[in-house]
């Protein structure tokens, strides 16, 4: 198979015309001499490149369960867009939140990886401290926008299917021809090609060519995307190894302040507290991530696309107001509860986590993009997916250890987990329905876990709830709602924003969990899902 362009638009040099510094600097120019890569400092410009702008939180969020169609009397605010995603269409709009999008920008920063690889090459290899760093830089970038492609575009790892499974296509070179040729192979294939990356990078870590280091795979971020991808692997042992690197011995000294989010108070102004939480101060953050993004807007209290949205219903029953294993979610018990808004056509419940951030282009006309971040690698997630490979490691003591750091830190209680007291709190309540919802829900990995009710089925509840809760507005359950096989529904809520009726649901080894490709991409001739 032939195909021209098909895995990024655009030259090399487009990709290499933006550089990600700060969050006040989104776009400052690079020298033009960079696309000449003959030395070091070269090379450590290019790869502030190695970083995609799109992201995948908006489309995330809409595809999972943290999302409700919000009924007839919205149909003004509706978005075609919008509209497929919530549905698990085959998505034919373009949006800034769009999978070209997401796409492009992926196999751009790939490919920028990939020329920063050959020059290190070209000049002899990592022969010195600087060629270290920026190789390990690279191939983690490499790996990383690999990682999100296979999980946004393939079916969720399964080792009994991922040999037959279709993959992305995972290109280590840059391109030298006119038109290359790609196929998709299979995700066994992409996650063995992942894992050479990064166990090829670890060794050659360092942070001493960063000016901004959070803005890139510095060592903590890269050791926690490490424990990620082994998580989504289902090397448990491995998993545990990289976190345990990362956090050290005091993953609490790490974590988020939330009392001094909450210091902003109750407040319609959403933007002190999104940008105290993206800070590249917080030693919680590893990695920051810049996007062009109407994130800021969706996640937030205006009215865009109100149509579709994580509202009260939601928040009570199942995330950020529904009862917990440490009791009830209110002012009460919380550090920084969420914010509500509802009345009129609107109902949304909103951690203030997700700026709105406007580059201007025209002073004249006032126009530009609007942009946002997220902070995809951060201590308090990462102490969730080490107490996930403890429960599958059945080491409850040390995943109750976790559970309960995070717990204290995000709520004022005291209380000290232990594996009985998660089984006992889930044993007592129901299994999710679209219309009685809970917190729990059934779960059918690929893997084995023990029986509904047991210890570990119990804990992986109360991990993933807790995951839900930490990444709400970040994209990252929809990730797991892939990985645990959780069935969803799509609700479509009445005038009292209650489930008026179910319009469609995605079961277990629903196809359309893999995101179709843009439709740009299948017309240039790259095979697309089956559906």
């Amino acid at each position: 198979m032939k195909i021209n362009k098909i895995l990024y638009t655009g030259s090399l040099a487009l990709a290499l015309s933006f550089s990600l510094t700060s969050c006040d600097s989104y776009l400052d120019e690079n020298p033009d001499n960079r696309a000449n890569l003959d030395s070091e400092d070269k090379i450590v410009s290019l790869l502030t490149s190695a970083y995609g702008q799109s992201g995948y939180a908006v489309l995330n969020e809409v595809l999972s369960d943290n999302t409700d169609d919000m009924g007839s009397r919205y149909v003004q605010y509706d978005n075609l867009f919008y509209r497929q995603a919530f549905y698990w269409k085959d998505i034919t709009e373009s949006d800034n939140d769009g999978v070209l999008n997401i796409w492009q920008d992926c196999y751009n920063s790939i490919s920028v990886a990939n020329h920063a690889l050959q020059a290190i090459d070209e000049l002899g290899g990592p022969k010195t401290l600087k060629l270290k760093e920026c190789k390990a830089e690279a191939l983690m970038s490499r790996a990383y926008y690999h990682f999100l492609l296979v999980n946004e575009f393939c079916m969720p790892y399964d080792p009994a299917t991922a040999a037959t499974s279709l993959g992305v296509p995972y290109p280590t070179e840059p391109e030298t021809t006119l038109n290359p040729t790609y196929t998709r192979g299979n995700v066994a294939e992409v996650y063995e090609k992942i894992e050479k990356d990064i166990l090829e990078a670890i060794p050659l870590l360092g942070d001493t060519h960063y000016t901004q280091p959070k803005y890139h795979f510095n060592k903590q971020a890269a050791l926690a995307f490490a424990a990620r991808f082994f998580l989504f692997y289902q090397k448990w042992d491995l998993a545990v190894k990289y976190a345990n690197e990362c956090l050290g011995s005091n993953p609490k000294s790490l974590l988020r302040d939330w009392n001094e989010m909450q210091s902003y108070g109750i407040t319609d102004n959403l933007d002190p507290r999104a940008n105290l939480y993206i800070k590249a101060t917080n030693k919680c953050n590893f990695l920051i991530q810049p996007t062009i993004s109407m994130a800021g807007f969706f996640f937030g209290n205006l009215y865009y696309v109100p149509k579709y949205a994580h509202n009260s219903y939601i928040s009570k029953n199942e995330t950020l107001n529904a009862d917990q294993v440490w009791g009830v979610s209110d002012r009460s018990t919380l550090r920084c509860p969420g914010l509500a808004f509802k009345g009129g056509a609107f109902d949304r419940v909103v951690v203030a986590k997700v700026p709105r951030l406007f580059e201007e282009t025209d002073p004249i006309s006032q126009t530009g993009f609007w942009h946002s971040a997220i902070v995809p690698f951060r201590a308090d997630i990462l102490l969730l997916e080490r107490a996930e490979a403890y429960t599958m490691l059945k080491k409850y003591d040390l995943a109750c250890k976790d559970l309960t750091m995070w717990m204290q830190n995000w709520t004022k209680s005291t209380k000290t987990l232990t594996p009985e007291d998660i089984k006992t709190y889930y044993n007592s309540i129901a299994y999710y329905t679209s219309t009685s919802p809970t917190s729990k829900k059934h779960l059918y990995p690929s893997w084995q876990i023990d029986a509904e009710g047991s210890v570990q089925e119990s804990m992986l509840q109360c991990v993933l709830n807790f995951k839900r809760i930490e990444t709400i507005h970040e994209g990252l359950r929809w990730f797991d709602v892939n990985r645990y096989g959780i069935n969803i529904t799509r609700r479509v809520m009445n005038q009292n924003s209650e489930c008026d009726y179910v319009a469609d649901s995605l079961g277990t080894k629903d196809l359309r969990r893999a995101v179709q490709l843009p439709f740009n991409i299948i017309s240039a001739g790259l095979e697309k899902n089956p559906r």
